[in-house]
């Protein structure tokens, strides 16, 4: 018998294919066991302004998951519990911050508004901000009185971008590269057709997982990523913050980029072949250098608004400009912006199976093992293991890793094989 009779169950930030795998199977699980599951709605929204005035309400705030909910979920679309990017540990930045009532206030909320219903634990599902937040909740939780309900956390690791320490793929991963590669060979058969050429802007601020998948995937003659800004890419320039303080900041050689491009082109051409899909990480805009920034909105986190920019109709222009200058002729260059319309994608049956043993994990994590803070991995044949959050976030900054692609990997190594080969 567990002490655990209810969970509640949250997901935050952006939409995955495969999160009903997650929260169908971890719920089925839990009701199996006779334990009580809560869906709460659009992640934090519904808990960070809880005051106690009055009752969360059901239907709004949460609903009660039972067996009837589940019927064909596992491998439906979209969010069953919605989702929203509301962040109660945002005013949390070091483990002094958890002393400061003003900043943990909304965590406090949080913690009040799940014991008003009797909730025992807490599952998170979301990306590395929201690991971020379910680490504070149990931080919060541990520095409270003795005798004080404590209500363990577990977090399921969630991004289209794959990006996480800690696990080798996340759910949805598959099934969006997939969705962006279908777009892609479509593009391949329009740009043959014109003998052009598509420049298509993948989703991945922080890393090229997906861009990379796409593109081997979708059969691109060429990827980029921010992991490929080395070398004579790479450059750096000297800019002055807000405060007046002047900081030397990476920046990624866009004339070098330009370069590289018109030269597959050029070979391309060579071949036979004067057209292709040519892929792009969106998070390659993070490195522009600050000319090409002015006016662009920053978000609370100071990471630039990438919509904005625009950075695969940029990049067209600049490359159509070079190949004119250099061959006297014309080659049409069609900028795309792709991810959007792959976050709530069917899921693959291997995402399916991925996210569904990430769900069981919640269970088995909590009642078998009665494990608090840790988020649940999966790696090899979906063997499932528990990896604690302090191996994930730094005890003193409060924040998690970026798990880039390793320059020189085997799958870094398999684009270049697989690409238009240019000598560098």
């Amino acid at each position: 018998m567990s002490e655990i009779k209810r969970v509640a169950m949250l997901f935050a930030g952006g939409p995955a294919p495969g999160a009903n795998a997650v929260i169908g199977t971890a719920a089925f699980a839990f009701l199996n066991a006779g334990i009580e599951v809560l869906g709460i709605k659009h992640g934090y929204s519904h808990l960070i302004d809880y005051d106690g005035t009055k009752p969360l309400e059901a239907g709004k705030a949460y609903i009660q998951i039972t067996h009837d909910e589940l019927s064909h979920r596992r491998t439906s679309q979209g969010i069953m519990i919605g989702t929203a990017r509301t962040n109660p540990g945002k005013s949390v930045s070091a483990l002094e911050h958890l002393q400061d009532a003003e900043r943990i206030a909304p965590l406090r909320n949080v913690y009040n508004a799940l014991r008003s219903l009797d909730v025992d634990a807490l599952i998170s599902i979301g990306g590395d901000d929201t690991l971020k937040t379910a680490n504070k909740m149990k931080l919060y939780q541990d520095n409270l009185p003795a005798g004080a309900k404590r209500m363990p956390v577990v977090h399921l690791p969630k991004t289209i971008d794959n990006d996480y320490m800690g696990i080798d793929f996340t759910f949805g991963y598959f099934t969006a590269a997939e969705f962006l590669a279908t777009e892609m060979r479509n593009l391949n058969y329009d740009a043959a057709a014109g003998q052009a050429y598509f420049l298509c802007e993948a989703m991945g601020r922080s890393a090229g997982w997906l861009a990379y998948g796409a593109a081997i995937a979708g059969e691109a003659c060429m990827v980029l990523s921010v992991e490929d800004i080395l070398g004579p890419l790479r450059g750096e320039e000297t800019v002055t913050d807000a405060a007046g303080q002047e900081r030397v900041r990476t920046i990624m050689q866009v004339d070098r980029i330009v370069d590289r491009i018109v030269r597959v082109m050029l070979r391309r051409e060579e071949q036979g072949r004067p057209y292709g899909v040519i892929v792009v990480a969106e998070g390659l805009a993070e490195y522009l250098p600050q000319k090409y920034l002015a006016g662009i909105p920053r978000d609370e986190h100071g990471h630039i608004a990438i919509a904005s920019i625009n950075l695969s109709k940029m990049l067209a222009d600049l490359i159509s400009k070079e190949y004119k200058q250099r061959t006297g002729r014309s080659r049409k260059v069609n900028g795309l912006q792709l991810g959007y319309e792959s976050r709530c994608a069917q899921p693959h049956a291997f995402d399916v199976m991925l996210g569904s043993q990430i769900g069981v994990g919640a269970y088995r994590a909590l009642v078998e093992n009665k494990l608090n803070g840790v988020m649940i991995s999966v790696s090899g044949q979906l063997d499932l293991s528990f990896v604690p959050f302090e191996d994930l976030v730094d005890p003193q900054t409060l924040v998690t890793k970026v798990r880039y692609i390793q320059p020189g990997s085997d799958f870094h190594r398999l684009a270049r094989f697989i690409e238009t080969y240019i000598d560098d």
